[in-house]
């Protein structure tokens, strides 16, 4: 018997993504303008880099925009298990774009942070961290609601592309800060800067390492692999399951498993218990998209 494999979006679940991704960009365009503005008016480099960080959010919010077209599409001839690994590459692309950014600022602070400032940081650079900080944390409960929703991790991945975002501006606005109050201290303008450079590389790494596990087929955790075995066994003619193997397809996990069962039994009751193993596990399983049973004879 052929299953069909629940492994696209719905329509509505599209549109939820389309939506919440398409906010984020224009606000991101728009609070770029804002932090480039006073950051250059207010004579703070770390603002100016925190602006940077926001325009480079667009990027990922496009990437999100054009992949969703092409990861939510249903199996076809070429793609029988579905399309889900693009959604893992955009995750990817956009881990790998927040490092690029953060070398960049981190480069920048370190390659002038000798250099003589005759014009210290204004207070009106404080106005555009400020409002980053509360518009970006909003953006992020958003993202993740949404992505969590729809299982999607592309969209989870640029939920904290706004947090990194949100938790760069704290420190700018602590740079700006204490630059404005102690103008002799102006170095730490850099400071903040470098320290912005490191939690996005933070941020990247927490997003690309996963994403490159999935590419990589890795399978469940243990206790998993436990629970699935646990379901195997609920089943009645079930004697044992062993060489039970999983891998990640990025919106749910695949499953191969050898389930014993009493070697006199028709092949039509072997098969009949095959098809009660695998509703088991992908109605009670973690995220089981679909599972591949093989009969053998206890």
């Amino acid at each position: 018997m052929e299953h069909s494999l629940n492994i696209c979006n719905t329509e509505s679940e599209n549109r939820e993504i389309k939506k919440v991704t398409w906010v984020g960009l224009f606000v991101n365009l728009i609070l770029s303008m804002i932090k480039f503005i006073v950051g250059i008016i207010g004579h703070s480099q770390a603002i100016v880099a925190d602006s940077i960080h926001s325009l480079s959010d667009m990027v990922t919010d496009a990437a999100v925009l054009i992949g969703v077209k092409y990861w939510s599409a249903p199996p076809d001839k070429d793609h029988p298990y579905g399309h889900w690994r693009i959604e893992t590459i955009i995750t990817s692309f956009i881990g790998i774009g927040l490092a690029a950014v953060a070398i960049g600022i981190g480069y920048n602070a370190i390659s002038t942070i000798r250099d003589v400032h005759l014009v210290k940081p204004r207070q009106i650079a404080i106005i555009g961290a400020l409002v980053s900080i509360i518009v970006k944390e909003l953006l992020y409960h958003w993202n993740v609601k949404i992505g969590k929703k729809v299982k999607s991790s592309a969209l989870i991945a640029n939920a904290w592309h706004h947090r990194s975002d949100a938790l760069s501006s704290i420190f700018a606005l602590a740079a700006v800060g204490i630059s404005v109050i102690k103008p002799q201290w102006a170095i730490a303008d850099h400071i903040g800067a470098i320290v912005v450079s490191l939690i996005i590389l933070k941020v990247s790494w927490d997003i690309v390492y996963p994403a490159i596990m999935k590419l990589s087929d890795k399978g469940v955790s243990t206790k998993e692999k436990e629970h699935i075995h646990s379901l195997a066994m609920r089943v009645d003619g079930v004697k044992d399951a062993h060489a039970i193997r999983t891998r990640d397809a990025g919106h749910g996990i695949f499953v191969d498993m050898h389930v014993l069962v009493d070697g006199d039994i028709s092949v039509y009751e072997g098969h009949s218990i095959s098809e009660k193993v695998r509703d088991e596990v992908v109605n009670n399983g973690p995220d089981v998209l679909d599972v591949v049973v093989h009969i053998e004879p206890y």
